[in-house]
């Protein structure tokens, strides 16, 4: 089932925890070459050294997605060592869910650095690399809020789905390079997503709902895996999941 993830190199951004660090996990047992990018350093080191000695293939470069630069970097160090990029996670994310009437601008304006512009600065870094190699995957996370509009999380909804347009847009747009784009929506998963959000009271309300229905980051991983394991001239672009359980 993994003849199309043996071997791939995989860059992997927010892969400190939750979705990429599940991810992670999965491809490096399936064969691929991870390249573990996140804020946290110690986390990623710890996960690259666990990965190989399991007999996985893995490397961590500290990464913050808000600096083009440290992307760059990211994927540079991916061709580098291994000699091409085969996939593009951009995995990096956050929700601090409040109403816009609260005015927590900052707030806004870090959701658009990392859910935005840190999956346009991943593609900036790869698609240079992909064109020449004339094939390659991009992988951009969205949400069930790309796909619907929700009380309190109005500024993440308009990022995510920012990211389902960007990557339709990019999806048409490289055709021409044998490049392959898919965009992945999750519903509740078990992850830390919950933790970044400031107002203490929807904090509460988001954790209780999402521990009640949520399925493990394992059920994302394998989501990741089904796309980049079909063969290359299939192109899967779309794929939205929640748990059973999760009504809305």
């Amino acid at each position: 089932m993994n003849e199309n993830i043996t071997g791939k190199v995989v860059v992997i951004t927010g892969a400190s925890s939750g979705l990429g660090e599940a991810t992670a996990r999965l491809l490096a047992k399936s064969g691929a070459i991870v390249v573990l990018g996140a804020r946290p350093s110690d986390r990623i080191d710890a996960l690259a050294a666990e990965l190989k000695k399991a007999g996985g293939q893995a490397l961590a470069v500290a990464t913050d997605v808000v600096h083009r630069d440290q992307v760059k970097r990211l994927v540079d160090t991916a061709v580098k060592s291994f000699g091409r990029i085969d996939v593009m996670l951009n995995n990096a994310g956050i929700m601090p869910l409040a109403p816009l009437e609260q005015l927590k601008v900052d707030e806004w304006d870090q959701m658009i650095d990392v859910n935005l512009k840190g999956m346009l600065y991943g593609i900036a870094a790869a698609l240079p690399y992909m064109k020449d190699q004339k094939s390659g995957h991009f992988i951009n996370v969205s949400s069930v809020y790309g796909h619907k509009l929700g009380p309190d999380a109005t500024v993440y909804c308009a990022t995510k789905h920012a990211v389902r347009a960007l990557s339709e847009g990019l999806r048409q747009e490289v055709k021409p390079y044998n490049i392959r784009t898919t965009v992945i929506s999750p519903g509740a998963v078990a992850t830390e997503l919950a933790d970044h959000i400031s107002d203490k009271e929807i904090q509460e309300q988001t954790k209780a709902f999402v521990g009640k229905i949520a399925v493990p980051a394992a059920t994302f991983a394998r989501m990741v895996a089904f796309a980049i394991n079909e063969p290359a001239d299939v192109d899967v672009n779309e794929i939205l999941f929640r748990p059973t359980a999760q009504p809305v």
